[in-house]
């Protein structure tokens, strides 16, 4: 059993940790928050969990693995700190602000001997596999992923206050929250694109409430649409030769149903799991338990994708973060 620390205490961490459960191979051992009081109220609901409010205590105890589930501008110096420490990473997405720490935080994994691993949920669902399968005999024509969710914050920042979710300083906004999971689904099933473009509904900070982003592959373009102000409930399909795949969503899919360009349709096997976090949970704990380093640097290899095409979108549509600025 790998024994667990936990870094952020919103509800994600909570879904993580009930994800954790049902892997069987996680023992939840620490939490780390600046306030005591906040570990107190979020640690109530398991037991023997050791509450730390000093960093480095936290990242010195006894642990196996820290996940990272902070506001995205704190990933990396926190990253960084527990891969000093020697303790395998499982950072939420997106992991990183800019290219520069994702370079430094792979190099620091790989000097330390440690897993620093992406918690990017649909990369690892099972459905990507036979998506995939099916795909290969396919002739790919284009396609689109959309995730937009009206966010819970939308109401403080309709009242003039600025939520993490939608600061600059704290790397947020519609393409990092949920456009990452649109990239992830473009990068795992269809792979690296050669270019993209984005254009956004943006504040005055810069920072996007929703988008609409093109990737261009040798052959054939997709359109991803991430939105934070507003909900969508479709617009998730693979165009090939012989019909149009639909998928129910990027994420937690449950549903992939082939429609022939003749009127037949082909329903794919898949089952999702019964929490959306639980298949990632189970292939972190397998690479780390077997170190697999090989699949980890594939993963690594394809989040290095998704990155740069985050940050190629960012540039696009000007879309800058306080981490841009700083020279780690």
């Amino acid at each position: 059993m790998l024994k667990l620390g936990i870094i952020g205490t919103s509800p994600i961490s909570h879904e993580f940790i009930k994800a954790v459960s049902l892997s069987h191979s996680y023992t939840l051992s620490a939490v780390y928050s600046r306030k005591l009081e906040t570990a107190k109220t979020f640690a109530q609901s398991y037991e023997n969990i050791t509450l730390f409010t000093d960093v480095n205590k936290f990242f010195s105890s006894d642990l196996d693995v820290i996940y990272i589930a902070s506001p995205n501008s704190l990933h990396f110096e926190q990253a960084k700190a527990a891969l000093q420490a020697k303790k395998h990473v499982i950072v939420e997405k997106p992991m990183v602000s800019t290219l520069e720490e994702l370079a430094i935080l792979t190099k620091t994994a790989q000097e330390h001997n440690v897993f620093l691993l992406e918690a990017a949920r649909n990369y690892h669902e099972k459905a990507f596999a036979t998506i995939r399968e099916f795909l290969d005999s396919q002739t790919i024509l284009g396609g689109q992923f959309t995730y937009a969710k009206y966010s819970s914050k939308m109401k403080d920042l309709l009242a003039g206050k600025i939520p993490n979710i939608f600061s600059a300083d704290f790397s947020g906004g519609a393409l990092m929250d949920l456009g990452v999971y649109t990239l992830y689904a473009a990068v795992g099933l269809l792979g690296k694109p050669n270019a993209s473009t984005y254009t956004a509904q943006q504040l005055p900070n810069s920072v996007d409430l929703n988008g609409t982003g093109v990737l261009t592959y040798p052959d054939f373009k997709v359109t991803i649409r991430p939105g934070k102000n507003i909900s969508a409930f479709g617009g998730n399909e693979i165009y090939t030769a012989d019909g149009t795949l639909v998928l129910d969503s990027c994420e937690w899919i449950s549903s992939a149903i082939f429609h022939k360009h003749d009127g037949s349709t082909t329903e794919l096997s898949i089952q999702a799991a019964s929490h959306q976090m639980q298949e990632e949970t189970l292939a972190f704990a397998q690479v780390i338990e077997n170190q697999d380093w090989n699949l980890a640097q594939k993963w690594l290899s394809d989040a290095q994708v998704v990155h740069e095409t985050l940050y190629s979108m960012r540039q696009d549509a000007g879309i800058i973060f306080k981490a841009d600025t700083h020279v780690q």
